[in-house]
């Protein structure tokens, strides 16, 4: 996503950011990431912050008030959102600054166990109470069968985006950009970061292994995994034909890669 810089916002926007972070002294644009126009890494007199937004207008929007919504009950493994504002056309989160590197997922990479760690303390917690979409309701559309869907029914909070660049890795691993929460089966995150995992030159047997090492991937049907690589392939050829940027279609051929490996697929 094309970022926008701090000085190219708006006077009104900038003037509501440093009423609630203080005067902003330097402000640097992060480049990864895909969900927000605004990405910033900024210092005021408060102390370094990390600022994101994304235009009122834009159907996006959405997922970013869904990150703000989920944040309070996932402080102990993300940033803490410091404020929300809406000034200028722009949508605002402001988190504490979480220092670290994205996590790297190939092969042999030292912060694969920190990943499952994190991904393990997730799954312990107990699912807000809050207005999420289902498992169920999300993968509807690429699932072949009722009867299959019902394996992605569940009570556990889901984070389902596990992009290297949404774990921060330091000293331990942090979970960023909740774009998506939902609940559903415990296992369905596993199986979500399994595919990025194969995706970033693991093989599927290598991914699987790693995926083994969480406590709801071993307690998961094989069917139910099967059901999900194949409604992956739907997913990644349809956001692949959409829009062919290089990530997209490498994420498609992972989700074919993987359903092959698993001897059910790929579907039609």
């Amino acid at each position: 996503m094309e970022r926008t810089h701090w000085e190219e916002l708006p006077a009104e926007t900038r003037g509501a950011i440093e009423r609630l972070a203080g005067p902003i002294t330097t402000a640097a644009t992060v480049e990864e990431g895909m969900n927000s126009q605004i990405a910033l890494v900024a210092l005021s007199g408060f102390g370094r912050i990390f600022i994101k937004g994304i235009r009122s207008d834009d159907p996006r929007a959405r997922m970013q008030r869904m990150e703000a919504m989920i944040n309070p009950f996932v402080r102990h493994i993300s940033p803490r959102l410091l404020w929300q504002t809406t000034a200028g056309g722009w949508e605002l989160l402001g988190f504490e600054y979480a220092g670290g590197e994205h996590a790297d997922y190939g092969p042999g990479s030292a912060d694969l166990p920190l990943v499952i760690e994190v991904m393990e303390e997730l799954q312990g917690m107990r699912c807000p109470g809050l207005p999420l979409k289902t498992a169920e309701q999300r993968w509807a559309g690429y699932v072949g069968s009722s009867a299959e869907l019902e394996h992605f029914r569940g009570e556990t909070l889901l984070h389902t985006d596990y992009n290297p660049c949404n774990v921060l890795v330091g000293a331990r691993a942090t979970l960023i950009d909740w774009a998506w929460p939902t609940r559903g089966a415990a296992w369905i995150d596993p199986a979500c970061w399994v595919l990025r995992l194969v995706a970033q030159g693991q093989t599927p047997a290598e991914a699987e292994s790693w995926a083994g090492r969480v406590g709801s991937w071993r307690e998961a049907s094989a069917e139910g995994i099967d059901a999900f690589a194949r409604a992956s392939v739907r997913l990644w050829d349809e956001i692949a034909a959409a829009d062919p940027q290089p990530w997209k279609t490498g994420m498609a051929l992972a989700a074919r890669e993987w359903c092959s490996y698993r001897g059910s697929g790929p579907p039609a």
